[in-house]
């Protein structure tokens, strides 16, 4: 049982919807640095000079790194107080967006991410981890509505913020906003939250965090480097190897260490294991982890190649490029917000079937998407997408998380974050490396220098550097080329995650369990709680 210190006193000191500010605004920062930056990548790279590869490195650095580290540091809040490791946290990632501004070239804003992301993985977890120190069971469900609001209207804050920052200042601003917002953040949790731990929580495993970030870097390291080096290169062959064997001895050690699953109460118990994969037999579980896996594999490959179309292609600035991102964003929450009265209805199956299937749709128009499209026809295929995401992220979600046992409640939603987590980084990682591929393969560069020609192929806002200081005749053929390529890639892309999606949809439609969502719903509160901590990792 956790030992929670002044907890009752907490519950009625007025100060506690202040204190709830001050994890909103922590909220809030992860959940638009996320898609603040991939409004900032097409000016990045055009500043830094960053490739394909380098660019998937800046937004993939901070998710492999969150991914990795968030259920021990969620145990480090257990055992070592929740507001501690809160504020530590944020300090962390206080100093990456320091980094962040100040940061000259690529590497120094890799390791910005890289440091931001052990700062959002001590955020995410523990800052819903106080409510209950905060609330009473009355007043609980309200506080995780607030702060799950919180958590999506970073999404569509991102682009606009990020977007208007650009417009206005240099690049390294998006890193700098953080800053007064993250000092907020700290000073309210200082004085306002009480300290709260459980000391009965499972050691943090050094060995399966280490297996866990070293195996996730191999495979996102191949992944990224491939297009450029080759499927066969011995170096892509031996990181996949490694990530193929570090992998599978986290899952080993994990399953060793789960031993037989936990019966009522294990679950403060030494012997819990840090990453429950047994969590895995459940097949509802299962099969509702890897629908809400893949959405995240769709959604965040979309937002890494769909910003460079809209700034580089379509000629937008980068705040244009953040409201132009509004009709998937609009979809997404709204869907989001409506689909439990359609579970209600019709059934979690059914409407996670159904969601996968309007993804399907969508990316399936958006790959007919031709340099001469325009806009409107982008808007449209956006909107469907974000409804599609919303109907089957959701659903999903709740579903994994109403099969779990009370007393398994915390390692599952744990289990489910991280999974997520990594569908994010992966879907970077492969989906940007399709579309490197694929553009640089039909890149036309005839005529320019080797030099050239080889910086034009990093990417399509190289392409368009190179063409500004080439002839008028020749720019206007390697600008008009690198649009044709850039589109060609991104059609290759979405057509992998429509069909993608419409397997999900299928493997959904045939196996999910088909009890309508009202009917799983002993513990509402416990998975209210876990689905706002996983809408902020969107």
């Amino acid at each position: 049982m956790a030992t929670i210190t002044p907890a009752e006193e907490a519950r009625r000191d007025p100060r506690r919807w202040w204190a709830l500010g001050a994890l909103v605004a922590s909220m809030l920062v992860l959940g638009f640095d996320m898609t603040i930056l991939n409004v900032a990548l097409p000016t990045m790279a055009e500043q830094l000079g960053a490739s394909t590869g380098e660019q998937q490195w800046m937004a993939d650095s901070y998710v492999v790194v969150f991914a990795a580290l968030m259920l021990p540091a969620g145990l480090l809040g257990d055992r070592f107080g929740r507001r501690r490791m809160l504020i530590a946290g944020l300090l962390v990632f206080l100093a990456g967006s320091l980094v962040g501004t100040l940061a000259g070239d690529v590497n120094w804003v890799v390791t910005a991410r890289a440091v931001m992301g052990v700062g959002g993985a001590l955020v995410m977890p523990l800052a819903l981890s106080v409510l209950p120190s905060l609330f009473g069971p009355d007043e609980r469900t309200k506080a995780v509505g607030i702060i799950s609001a919180a958590s999506a209207l970073g999404l569509p804050l991102g682009p606009i913020i990020g977007g208007f920052l650009l417009n206005h200042f240099w690049w390294g601003s998006v890193f700098l906003v953080n800053v007064p917002m993250v000092a907020i953040g700290v000073a309210a949790c200082v004085l306002l939250l009480p300290e709260t731990r459980d000391p009965a929580s499972p050691k943090v495993d050094a060995v399966s965090t280490a297996l866990t970030a070293s195996g996730l870097a191999a495979l996102v390291y191949a992944i990224i480097e491939a297009p450029d080096r080759g499927w066969g290169d011995t170096l892509v062959l031996c990181l996949f190897a490694a990530a193929a064997v570090l992998l599978t001895g986290l899952v080993l050690r994990e399953r060793r260490d789960g031993g037989t699953p936990c019966s009522s109460g294990a679950e403060g118990l030494g012997e819990r294991p840090m990453l429950d994969m047994s969590l895995l037999a459940q097949r509802g579980f299962l099969l509702n982890t890897v629908a809400a896996t893949l959405v995240m594999f769709v959604l965040s490959g979309l937002m890494f190649v769909l910003p460079p179309y809209l700034q580089a292609v379509l000629g937008h600035d980068a705040l244009g490029t953040g409201v132009r991102l509004l009709p998937m964003m609009g979809g997404l929450m709204v869907a989001a917000k409506t689909a439990q009265p359609v579970v209600e209805r019709f059934g979690a199956r059914a409407v996670v079937s159904a969601g996968l299937v309007v993804l399907a749709f969508a990316a399936l128009l958006g790959s007919r998407t031709t340099v001469d499209s325009g806009y409107g026809f982008t808007a449209l295929w956006l909107s469907v997408a974000g409804v599609g995401f919303g109907f089957s992220v959701v659903p999903a979600m709740d579903g994994a998380l109403a099969t779990l046992p009370a007393d398994r409640a915390g390692s599952g939603s744990g289990l489910l974050m991280t999974l997520r987590q990594v569908g994010s980084a992966v879907g970077i990682a492969l989906l940007g490396s399709l579309l490197a591929g694929a553009f640089r393969d039909r890149l036309d560069v005839t005529g320019l220098p080797a030099r050239a020609a080889d910086t034009a192929g990093d990417s399509v806002v190289a392409a368009h550097l190179i063409a500004e200081k080439a002839g008028p005749e020749g720019a206007a053929h390697l600008a008009a080329s690198a649009d044709a390529a850039y589109v060609h890639g991104m059609t290759l892309v979405l057509l992998v995650c429509g069909i993608a999606s419409l397997l999900s949809a299928l493997l959904a439609a045939a196996f999910l369990p088909s009890a309508p969502g009202g009917r799983a719903t002993p513990r509402k509160e416990a998975r209210a709680m876990a689905t706002s901590v996983t809408d902020a990792g969107e």
